[in-house]
């Protein structure tokens, strides 16, 4: 297939976790044979952080301006079997319906943030994507599963809604040995609704239990944040370093944005790092995620800040590494990269060759 994607960006991991599952994406269906093109719109602030200027799998072309994406890219988006809109896309509604008017093939939505995507439109923000848009996608590709799918079905329109999680990359997440330097770790950049969580989970045990040692690593934390003194932040983390991240830690904490809690069935690219990677989980409790990890085998789930530190403070090591080893084994085998690159083209296929699931 000739596929084009245009998303929020490939070339740049800085404050979004998008490029990391473009990566991977793009790459797995260029070696099962497709022909990539991604468009990405240049924006400064990714400009200054580009820890992938140019992505060795398929084909990425920086675009300045809407006017510049419709007059140079006019053809490949006609011609393509396959062409994607990504959430977040820099003037998205726009470039969705130059898209829908365009196109000749496959026709898709790929919404990393749906539950953020549907709180903003029931508040009448369109950002990136208009509710009239969603029936005139052939396919909305939606990182939540469960309900959400019936629900863009049944209030948006959607004519397929197919859940298309995240994933990791095997090749880049993996356990290795490493000094364990920290007994709780976070990654994430800050938001309003996450912080707190990662105070109940990670700032506060972190202030009961000061012999242990802690990490947080994201960006947009305030300037006038308060750690303390056993918490190290660390402002970017660029993917090349994470699996050394991951592998220093005892133990690792997901948390999750309230609009993703409500929705369930969302799980975080970083929950799948992590689990690859051979670190144990402790997460905030969500819809779905029994049917992604088994809580007390694979994951450790907690409410209140008590439950962090019993964890801490009383699971021994060959629990720990047991526990580490089964969601690992469970990771491998349904959610890689070459997964998600196999679904969406099987979601595709479907459609080119006139059979509807």
């Amino acid at each position: 297939m000739k596929i084009v994607v245009l998303g929020l960006s490939i070339t740049s991991s800085w404050g979004n976790g998008h490029a990391t599952t473009y990566r991977g994406l793009v790459r797995e269906l260029v070696r099962r044979g497709h022909e990539v093109l991604f468009l990405e719109r240049d924006q400064p602030w990714y400009a200054a952080h580009r820890d992938l200027p140019d992505p060795p799998w398929g084909r990425t072309v920086l675009y300045a301006t809407v006017h510049e994406l419709q007059e140079r890219h006019r053809e490949a988006v006609r011609d393509a079997d396959l062409v994607i809109v990504g959430s977040y896309v820099p003037d998205g509604v726009r470039v969705g319906e130059w898209v829908q008017q365009q196109a000749r093939g496959v026709t898709a939505f790929y919404d990393i943030d749906t539950p953020v995507t549907l709180a903003k439109l029931e508040r009448g923000d369109h950002e990136y994507l208009h509710p009239r848009q969603i029936p005139h996608y052939d396919l909305y590709l939606s990182f939540t599963g469960g309900p959400t799918l019936k629900r863009l079905e049944h209030e948006y329109g959607a004519p397929r809604a197919r859940v298309l999680y995240c994933s990791f990359d095997p090749e880049l997440y993996f356990p290795e040995p490493q000094e364990l330097q920290w007994d709780l770790g976070y990654m994430g950049t800050y938001s309003d609704d996450r912080q707190p969580s990662v105070q109940a989970f990670l700032l506060e045990p972190a202030r009961l239990h000061p012999q242990g040692r802690f990490i947080v690593a994201g960006p947009q934390y305030p300037g006038t944040a308060a750690w303390p003194a056993n918490v190290t932040h660390e402002p970017h983390l660029p993917p090349a370093e994470h699996r050394r991240f991951y592998n220093r830690q005892r133990f690792t904490l997901n948390v999750t944005r309230r609009d993703m809690i409500r929705a369930g069935w969302s799980p975080s690219v970083r929950l799948f790092e992590a689990a690859a990677c051979g670190t144990p989980i402790v997460s905030d409790r969500w819809p779905g995620i029994e049917s992604l990890l088994v809580p007390h085998q694979e994951i450790l789930l907690v409410d209140r800040t008590v439950d962090v530190l019993d964890i801490l403070q009383r699971c021994g090591e060959q629990e720990r590494l047991r526990m580490a080893e089964r969601a690992r084994k469970r990771i491998l085998a349904q959610h890689t990269a070459a997964h998600r690159a196999e679904e969406l083209e099987a979601h595709a296929a479907q459609l080119l060759s006139g059979v509807t699931a």
